[in-house]
């Protein structure tokens, strides 16, 4: 007893699943189909449109909180020079002090408490010179040397570096600002200062997530949408798949209801004038095919009375030929001969137009196939003989008793003989019967002309001939393997045919074990073992 799956084994085999279960959905439904593509090309829309909206706003807030932090830290820095400027400026304590005026200066002036000033390098020593300060947040490479190299530069002009500054919350976007001023007294002085862009990065925030939330309602209501306009449109295209599908099945009065003036309806009125014209052609064909049956039996059976009288009148002169002249013996076998052609051909005839007509009946009886096999063999031996043929039957399996119609079978079987003999050049033949759990067969494979593959698709027609130039030797109507396969037909088995021009031909006979069930496997192959020419012919007076 096998164990039952575990919740992660369940789960597992779900995810494996939904793929397929995805690909066979949109295969098969056009709304699902239609809704997807929609949806989808809406999310590449609303992703395309949302990207380059929050770059360009990202790029226009960036643009103007620059030009806020550099017409912020350019007004701080003129003051800051002229502050140098009017200063009495004539001992160290005095520059120390204007220093920390300048300190207080850049941090009042200015939006930021980030501030570092130090004294350019390469400059002559100065004792009075202060010493530079900066605040602890521009500590660890916030201030780069880059940045201090262009400063240093280019004396009164500003410069800017986007940077990464420690925050309480973390790391945030900023931007440092630097000049080199012109101190009286101490030289030149680098003055750096450094703005927090962490209020534009938060609206920044703000405006893609707002983009995302109306982006996420837009693609369910397009969704949405779509979803009613594909149902608009596709129900009465479901309606009118599933009415052809009906009238396909043979409800030939179903319609499509018509509503409005739109092109749907324009659609279902076409649909029902096809319809009515198709139910119409139909009747008109089926009166025609009951014409005709009518006629082939009501022929048939008219000829009855004549052709017996005929056969009656053939007889007597049949049995007096030899006291006639050679000329007119000839005469009464040629009469004698077309005589019995033409009874068969009436019976074969009599027997289609059942066949049409849809009145044939089984009459089963629990049958041996090999010994049935075995009858038809040796009723056909004399004509066997007469061609320099020899007939072997082979059964390894086959011989239970099996439910059919023996008449009918014996029918087949005689005739798919009879042709061999008639077309096997005086070859050999082999019969051979084998059987499975599920259905018993039946081949007959002679090594005489054969067909090419067009002409055994072509086989089974009524009164068709490979040859029509060929005379017929053992007076065959054309309608043998027609009625075969009618007959195979009815017992719910099949004939089909393997042939090649110069190898011979294997006819194959497979009945369900169940009359009207279905084939569902071949106790015998099609193509015959020999079919490369590997085997040679069994010749006459081989050992069965």
């Amino acid at each position: 007893m096998s164990s039952p799956l575990s919740v992660a084994e369940l789960g597992l085999s779900q995810v494996r699943t939904w793929p397929g279960r995805v690909r066979e959905l949109w295969r098969r439904s056009l709304r699902f189909r239609t809704v997807s593509i929609t949806v989808g090309l809406t999310l590449v829309a609303v992703l395309a449109s949302g990207v380059y909206m929050s770059i360009s706003v990202r790029n226009d807030l960036f643009s103007s909180r620059l030009s806020q932090v550099l017409d912020d830290s350019g007004r701080t820095m003129s003051s800051v020079q002229r502050l140098f400027e009017s200063a009495d400026i004539n001992d160290r304590v005095a520059i120390t002090t204007v220093m920390n005026t300048v300190r207080n200066q850049l941090a009042a002036t200015s939006s930021s408490q980030l501030i570092a000033g130090y004294r350019a390098p390469g400059q002559e020593y100065n004792p009075y010179a202060p010493q530079g300060f900066r605040s602890s947040e521009l500590a660890g490479g916030v201030l780069t040397p880059d940045l201090r190299n262009v400063v240093q530069d280019g004396i009164g002009e500003q410069w800017w570096q986007s940077v990464t500054l420690k925050g309480a919350s973390g790391e945030v976007p900023g931007v440092i600002v630097g000049q080199l001023v012109d101190v009286p007294g101490a030289g030149q002085y680098e003055f750096y200062i450094a703005f927090d862009l962490s209020d534009s990065e938060r609206t920044l925030q703000f405006l893609q997530q707002t983009m995302l939330i109306v982006g996420f309602a837009l693609l369910l209501l397009v969704g949405a949408v779509a979803w009613v306009v594909v149902r608009l449109v596709v129900e009465p295209i479901t309606i009118a798949a599933e009415t052809s599908q009906r009238l396909a099945d043979g409800d030939l009065g179903v319609r499509i209801r018509e509503t409005g003036a739109d092109e749907l309806a324009t659609l279902a009125r076409s649909f029902n004038g096809m319809a009515d014209s198709l139910q119409q052609r139909i009747r008109e064909l089926a009166d025609l095919s009951l014409v005709q049956q009518r006629f082939v039996s009501d022929v048939s059976h008219e000829l009855r009375t004549p052709l017996t009288t005929i056969r009656l009148a053939d007889d007597v002169i049949y049995d007096q030929r030899h006291s006639f002249a050679p000329a007119t013996t000839r005469t009464a076998e040629l009469l004698h001969t077309q005589v019995e052609r033409f009874e068969l051909l009436l019976d074969d005839l009599l027997e289609i137009s059942r066949y049409d007509a849809g009145s044939v009946q089984l009459e089963l009886e629990p049958t041996n196939l090999a010994t049935l096999a075995q009858d038809c063999i040796d009723g056909m031996e004399a004509l066997a003989a007469e061609r320099g043929t020899d007939i072997r039957l082979v059964a390894p399996g086959g011989h239970n008793q099996v439910e059919m119609d023996p008449r009918r079978i014996r029918r087949i079987v005689r005739n798919l003989i009879g042709n061999a003999i008639e077309h096997g050049e005086g070859g050999p033949i082999v019969v051979t019967v084998d059987s499975n759990a599920d259905a018993v067969a039946l081949t007959v494979r002679d090594y005489g002309l054969g067909m090419s593959e067009a002409d055994a698709e072509h086989v089974f027609d009524r009164f068709w001939r490979a040859d029509p130039s060929r005379r017929r030797t053992i007076g065959g109507t054309g309608l043998g393997l027609a009625i075969s396969t009618e007959d195979a037909s009815l017992h719910g088995g099949e004939i089909d045919v393997w042939s090649r021009p110069a190898a011979g031909s294997n006819f194959r006979l497979t009945l369900p074990r169940t009359p009207g069930g279905a084939v569902m496997s071949y106790p015998l192959d099609r193509v015959p073992d020999d079919a490369d020419g590997s085997g040679p012919p069994i010749r006459q007076g081989d050992d069965a």
